[in-house]
């Protein structure tokens, strides 16, 4: 299991992204429109750099479902290898043989 307190950070990090979600995407857009001024495009990436930084979508770690894990993680699953292995041994996934040799 991995600590709370990172599972917690992460969560935080989620509810950030989606608050910001609109107001960045509108600053990256004026940002990389190539037709606008030199100006206005530099004042856009400075209001964008005044976001908080865990507003960005980059600083999400996918961690397991199951037990928080944030390595060795199946995105199709949304869960870490070990827990894969786990409930697969005791035939909770469907459709999921585990086979043991």
């Amino acid at each position: 299991m991995a600590k709370k307190s990172s599972i917690e950070k992460n969560k935080r990090r989620i509810k950030l992204v989606k608050q910001y979600a609109g107001r960045r995407s509108r600053l990256k857009a004026i940002a990389n429109n190539e037709s606008l001024n030199v100006e206005e495009r530099f004042a856009a990436r400075l209001k964008l750099s005044e976001l908080p930084r865990n507003s960005a979508a980059v600083r999400i770690r996918n961690r397991c479902e199951v037990s928080g894990r944030p390595r060795a993680f199946t995105r199709k699953m949304k869960m870490s290898r070990i827990a894969l292995r786990e409930l697969g041994s005791r035939g909770l996934i469907p459709g999921l043989v585990k086979s043991s040799w």
